[in-house]
């Protein structure tokens, strides 16, 4: 349709529609305004469906823990992989040339225990510098729910069994690693009051697996955890 408007208005039209045109015309120009507009709406509308899958594990209560601005992420595998992570990471060094793979992914563990130990608090002030403000937002009002609800969510024995950087990628001036976490733990919610157990085991351990993504300015600044996505 618009093509055909386009070909009218440079001088392309049908026979009995005046040869030579005249200019596209205010009803075109309001008809493809529309069109554009609406393409736009169902594609921005495709991709929030896209990414509003994303779960996070923090514990038994389970919520959206990609925000909207965190790019989409989707775990790789395979030894195409290792090339793409090796050349993401060249790029990272070449604003930060002391970049160390083994010194970041233990800082992630660190990070690791720290959220979890403010989450099992309800509490995650204590965590709040290592988060971006949209996941610091995010897991308040998750904890602030489950103080409200009485609830305590018990997350004990935890043992990780490995931490991998899985992605490596540069966009729009910030560096972005995904790190993949593969744990045990006791992950039990009580009441409060009571003490009783609502969901969850004090006995029977659970596994996990777990893609934590952080985020800084490109250069040599501080990581912050901006994503956390279950495997799928």
């Amino acid at each position: 349709m618009i093509g055909g408007m386009l070909f009218r208005s440079l001088g392309f039209g049908a026979p009995g529609e005046g040869g030579m045109g005249g200019g596209i015309g205010l009803f075109e120009i309001v008809l493809i305004g529309g069109i554009l507009y609406f393409l736009y709406r169902f594609l921005k509308r495709r991709r929030e469906e896209a990414t509003a899958g994303a779960t996070y594990r923090v514990g038994q209560s389970a919520g959206t823990a990609t925000p909207p601005s965190q790019p989409a992420y989707i775990p790789s595998a395979g030894n195409a992989a290792v090339d793409d992570i090796q050349q993401g990471i060249s790029h990272v060094r070449q604003m930060d040339a002391g970049f160390d793979e083994k010194v970041f992914t233990d800082a992630c563990m660190d990070v690791f225990f720290q959220i979890q130990g403010a989450w099992a608090n309800r509490d995650m002030s204590t965590a709040k510098n290592v988060l971006t403000d949209e996941m610091y937002g995010i897991l308040s009002e998750d904890a602030r729910k489950l103080k409200s609800e009485k609830k305590i969510n018990r997350l004990d024995n935890i043992a990780v069994r490995s931490v991998d950087i899985n992605e490596v990628w540069q966009e729009s001036g910030q560096d972005y690693i995904t790190v993949r976490f593969q744990a045990n733990l006791l992950d039990y919610t009580i009441d409060e009051s009571t003490k009783q157990v609502l969901s969850g085991s004090r006995t029977e351990p659970v596994k996990f697996e777990e893609y934590w993504t952080f985020t800084r300015p490109v250069g040599k600044n501080a990581w912050k955890l901006s994503a956390i996505q279950q495997a799928q």
